[in-house]
């Protein structure tokens, strides 16, 4: 199987040419745009299988606004490489569509690393059953289309959001641990990041909840984990026969 197409977004010669370096000896496909417009472009052009995204761009387009506008009219996974460790520039990141982030400098390992994972998460696991959808109430997932549906009406989904969705909906009603999500989805180094796992929560809810702070689909079990609840079946809000906790 072919390796996957990577469009590396930057204006800094010496890491496009180290990072391309490294992406070609592990046998990606790279492609190279040092401004916002021509990223635009290429994305739309070239349909790359994962982006590589600087926030620091010329000519008044930076990496957030790339993402929002990539985000109109395509689901590309987006990597953000960025030398802001503030949480509201991460998070702000997260809210736009980006899928991870990597901060400067950064190893190849790690580097290869995020791209693995990323890439993971948007071609999707194969079921353990012959299913060809999830319903959980009034939502229901197309498996094969990765395709959400609420109440009839599509709702678009970053790869990161539509994974997290689907491991919950696969255990409906049930209380997922935040190290199981956080293993399952970002991976065995992420187990720690509750961060991580919470931006996707409240995304998720901005987009599936009525009221998002007041949760009715996904719903928190304080220090425990997340369950995405239908009242179409039995209720299992206290995993492994843990003490239990009330879900609000």
């Amino acid at each position: 199987m072919s390796e996957a197409r990577i469009l590396v977004v930057d204006d800094e010669p010496k890491l496009v040419r180290l990072v391309r370096e490294i992406l070609i000896a592990t046998g990606y496909d790279v492609l190279v745009a040092n401004n916002g417009s021509h990223a635009l472009e290429m994305t739309a052009v070239e349909q790359p299988d994962l982006i590589l995204l600087d926030l620091i761009l010329p000519n008044n387009m930076d990496g957030y606004e790339v993402a929002r506008r990539v985000r109109e009219f395509s689901d590309v996974p987006i990597i953000m490489l960025t030398a802001k460790v503030r949480e509201p520039d991460i998070l702000r990141g997260f809210e736009i569509g980006a899928d991870d982030y990597i901060t400067k400098p950064f190893s190849a390992k790690e580097l290869l690393a995020r791209i693995r994972a990323v890439l993971k998460r948007a071609k999707g696991e194969a079921t353990a059953n012959d299913e060809s959808e999830i319903i959980c109430g009034n939502l229901k997932i197309d498996l094969a289309r990765r395709r959400v549906m609420l109440a009839g009406r599509e709702v678009r989904l970053t790869p990161t959001e539509y994974s997290l969705l689907h491991e919950l909906a696969m255990h409906c009603n049930q209380v997922m641990l935040h190290e199981q999500l956080l293993t399952t989805i970002w991976g065995s180094e992420y187990r720690n990041d509750l961060d991580y796992l919470r931006a996707y929560i409240h995304y998720l809810r901005q987009k599936l909840e009525i009221d998002p702070s007041n949760p009715k689909i996904i719903l928190s079990s304080p220090g425990v984990g997340y369950m995405l609840a239908s009242p179409e079946k039995e209720t299992d809000l206290y995993p492994n026969n843990d003490d239990r906790i009330p879900v609000s």
